[in-house]
């Protein structure tokens, strides 16, 4: 017998305006002390000001931790714990994408389980006995769903490695889904950011761990990311409003079931060459898609359904399933991801050492399709 399991957030804001209710829930939880956990851009940019501004109507006493970067490393983790215990504060506003809310994750851990200090030994499921310190997070990149996920990605800068954190007691207790605070993205970042969602649901859909309740969910994401994202890229506030909701339905789903192949190898791009994580997922999403099509049954044909393909139902499953990497292709191109790894930078005479690494990544054994080393190579390699 099968035992599913859904975790989601005790409670969540959606829509334009949605982080006034920021104040009301720290007053309401008793909260006396917040750290602001957010990265520079978006102070100068006005952005993460938006809601600290909320915070100073409220006379809500604040602290702020801004040295986030993108990947965010064991450094930046121990530093904002050392931030967190300095300010005294009782819970975490995290504002940014996934690296901010990834980061806020696991401060939140570690103050609450300072046995797990040395960060690393947070990797996989580490079963930490209590609670993070509790998280407000705010969203600003329509993409991670960190602020709906029981998972945190950290970079292991010696090592050259990102690793996959799992924990449920890590997940945001409210999330604020507000576009307002995604309108300042630039375009690329709103389109690599998009595509990781796409990712998020399409491998969600697929995974070996994948059931009704998350299918649900994944297929609706589909729909809305694909017909919405390219819209938001051209800066449409009613296409970012669609993919705010899109990127945290796609979240409610593969935090629960897991991802695949297309994570577990674009972790290690990310680790080895700085590359955005969204960009190296969506450059890889057609290839592993094309990969794993033999062993994902009629899930291409409703995948294909929901992007609009036309004739999509009449088709041969064959067929179907090429038209559904087509047109995740083709919406990569749209909105300018990069078509081969050699845009990001990617050494052939690395590829070995981070095929290992992929093949070790948390995501990978979710796939649909068991891969070898050998074949991780063979996949990085056709793309070069």
């Amino acid at each position: 017998m099968v035992v599913n399991r859904m975790i989601l957030n005790e409670s969540s804001y959606f829509g334009k305006g949605a982080i006034q209710e920021v104040a009301n829930e720290v007053h309401k939880r008793g909260f006396k002390k917040v750290l602001v956990v957010t990265d520079k851009d978006l102070i100068k940019f006005e952005v993460a000001t938006k809601v600290m501004d909320v915070l100073e109507k409220a006379e809500i006493n604040y602290e702020v931790y801004d040295g986030i970067v993108p990947n965010p490393s064991i450094e930046d983790v121990q530093a904002g714990v050392k931030a967190c215990q300095a300010a005294q504060a009782d819970c975490l506003v995290a504002i940014g994408g996934g690296s901010p809310i990834d980061t806020a994750k696991a401060i939140g851990i570690i103050v609450e389980n300072p046995e797990f200090a040395d960060v690393i030994s947070l990797e996989g499921e580490a079963g930490t006995g209590k609670p993070a310190l509790p998280i407000l997070a705010v969203p600003t990149t329509s993409g991670t769903a960190a602020e709906v996920t029981i998972n945190y990605v950290i970079t292991d800068t010696k090592n050259h490695r990102k690793f996959v954190c799992v924990d449920p007691h890590d997940i945001p207790v409210v999330a604020f889904i507000d576009s307002d605070m995604m309108m300042g993205m630039p375009k690329g970042l709103c389109a690599s950011t998009g595509m990781d969602a796409l990712t998020h649901a399409i491998e969600g859909f697929i995974t070996k761990g994948a059931w009704e309740m998350t299918d649900m969910l994944h297929i609706e994401a589909i729909e809305i990311i694909s017909h919405a994202l390219r819209d938001s890229v051209a800066g449409d506030q009613d296409g970012r409003e669609k993919m705010a909701l899109g990127q945290y339905i796609a979240g409610m789903g593969f935090s629960n079931v897991g991802l695949g192949l297309v994570h577990g190898m674009a972790h290690p791009l990310s680790a080895w060459y700085n590359t955005p994580h969204g960009v190296a997922c969506a450059t890889l999403l057609p290839l592993i898609m094309d990969y794993n099509k033999e062993f994902t049954g009629e899930k291409y044909r409703e995948i294909a359904i929901a992007m609009g393909v036309a004739e999509a139902a009449e088709m041969s499953l064959s067929e179907v399933r090429d038209a559904a990497v087509q047109a995740v292709k083709q919406l990569g191109i749209d909105v300018g991801i990069p078509q081969s790894l050699a845009e990001l930078g990617v050494k052939e005479e690395d590829v070995a050492q981070i095929a290992e690494d992929a093949a070790r990544d948390v995501c990978t054994p979710g796939n649909p399709r068991d891969v070898s080393v050998e074949e991780i190579i063979m996949l990085y390699k056709s793309m070069l």
